[in-house]
């Protein structure tokens, strides 16, 4: 099938369905799937929130989470073109080349993996050199450290999930993703207070149910990928082997995701663990756990938005793949009204519900100025997370759809700029001008950051650079074809209906 074709029914065929309807059939499963990842993490706070009154257990589980994820989202970022490649060739009518893009993304998350075994090692020593102490290190340490052991998981689950976005089948993304939290929730339950005759882990019973999950998750879609059917019709067995033209093309347009994944997430460790920490003196923890709760209902909004874009991407990438920039123009515009829409709905339901949402994860048992200490302080902050809703909706959608095209380096180069400037040194330039503010000087740069980043987005789009990208022209050629042509879905609408 020649590059841009549609499918077998012809270039003048008529619209199969509405775009909307196109979008959402991609977005709903996808925005499921990030929810219910957002439900795992909710799900690990309050299992660790009830070991003790103390909120040193849910600070610990949050610094210990962010400091295992700044290694690896510098993988993640990269592995995220996994998307672009496998849908692009989806429009382009040759879906069978992307399985050699998921191989090379699983042994390159392999390979991370391994390298990531010395970085568990240093990992007390870091959390010392920020001057944390017994028992926060000590917990902190066993989470970020065994979550580690089970890196690769990670890394390969997300790696297979973007192939099947990319192949316009997220169902075999939420399958797993529901099935995977079920275990994590069972496995929570056993490990960290020690239930159904397990021993109670805490803090590290958490990881190891993480762990647990994620494995139980990474075996649907292998399942699914190495079948006989999808290995007839798009050579998934055939491809196994890694290759350099392959690993070549991820990193090409994948190193700007690499690099402002990872480095938004270095400026967000050191925002949660260095700079909201340094408030917490005198052995009372109130600005890291108010920190903590509140980011994870911005998680709430936040991942079914990567959702959302998740699927802008695959659709971008189809259309551009079938050479219709116009159609993914549109595609991109209607993504953005949705993840909008629904961040909107945060946004007001995080000022309505604020002292009901933060108190969710305060034990009952707490002192009472303590408890109310953190309530206001939560509070504060979920009403400044309402007002930079919309913005992040923006930088989301237009990530996403800039990425299916290809268009990589600019918000790469820019999330880099804006996150070192307003996370860590806008951050401290407000903590040293208006220090009364506590934790919100810090909170304030961080809004900022994420108004800057969206608006910059939404000219980026515009300006329609991407357009002109051709992300296959240089892409590795075909390994093994498989044995029979492969179908690729439904159509795409050639004009507007």
């Amino acid at each position: 099938m020649p590059h841009g074709a549609l499918n077998r029914r012809g270039p003048d065929a008529p619209p199969s369905r509405h775009p909307l309807v196109e979008l959402l059939a991609i977005a709903a499963p996808s925005v499921a799937t990030m929810t219910s990842y957002t439900a795992m993490q909710f799900v690990d706070a309050k299992m660790v929130s009830l070991i003790g009154p103390e909120p040193v257990y849910v600070a610990a589980q949050g610094n210990g989470g962010m400091t295992v994820f700044v290694p690896i989202a510098v993988v993640m970022g990269a592995l995220g073109v996994i998307n672009t490649y496998v849908s692009q060739n989806l429009g382009a009518g040759t879906p069978q080349r992307g399985a050699a893009y998921a191989w090379n993304a699983l042994w390159a998350g392999a390979g991370a993996a391994i390298l990531l075994i010395p970085y568990a090692a240093i990992v007390p020593h870091i959390f010392a050199a920020m001057g944390h102490q017994p028992p926060l290190s000590t917990l902190e340490t066993a989470y970020a450290q065994t979550l580690l052991a089970g890196a690769f998981f990670t890394l390969a689950t997300r790696a297979i999930a973007h192939y099947f976005y990319g192949m316009h089948r997220p169902g075999v993304v939420l399958t797993a993703a529901i099935v995977g939290n079920l275990v994590n929730f069972a496995a929570n339950y056993a490990l960290v207070l020690g239930h159904l005759g397990a021993p109670a882990l805490g803090v590290r019973g958490s990881a190891l149910a993480t762990i647990i999950g994620t494995g139980v998750e990474l075996s649907i879609p292998l399942t699914v990928f190495l079948s006989p059917a999808y290995n007839r019709l798009y050579g998934t067995r055939a491809a196994w082997r890694p290759s350099l033209a392959h690993l070549r093309d991820i990193a090409r347009i994948g190193w700007p995701g690499a690099v402002m994944f990872g480095s938004e997430m270095v400026c967000w460790w050191y925002f949660t663990v260095v700079l909201v920490g340094s408030f917490d003196t005198g052995g009372l923890a109130i600005h890291t756990p108010s920190t903590w709760i509140a980011l994870r209902y911005m998680h709430l909004a936040f991942m079914p938005a990567v959702g959302i874009s998740f699927a802008v991407t695959a659709v971008v990438g189809r259309c551009m793949g079938m050479r219709r920039p116009d159609l993914a123009e549109r595609r991109a515009w209607m993504g953005l009204a949705l993840t909008t829409s629904y961040m909107g709905l945060c946004a007001l339901a995080f000022v309505a519900f604020r002292r009901p949402l933060i108190g969710f994860f305060l034990d009952a048992g707490m002192p009472a100025g303590e408890r109310e200490a953190i309530l206001t302080l939560g509070s504060q902050i979920m009403v400044l997370a309402a007002v930079f809703q919309l913005f992040d909706a923006m930088g989301i959608t237009m990530i996403g759809a800039l990425r299916g095209a290809g268009d990589t380096v600019w918000p790469g180069v820019l999330t880099v700029v804006l996150s070192w400037g307003c996370l860590v040194g806008g951050g401290h330039l407000i903590k040293a001008a208006a220090p009364q503010l506590g934790s919100l000087g810090p909170w304030i740069g961080a809004a900022v950051y994420i108004i800057l980043l969206g608006v910059f987005l939404v000219v980026r789009f515009i300006g329609g650079r991407w357009k002109r990208l051709d992300v296959l022209k240089d892409a590795a050629p075909a390994q093994d074809a498989p044995a029979e042509p492969a179908p690729i879905g439904d159509a795409l609408p050639q004009a507007e209906p």
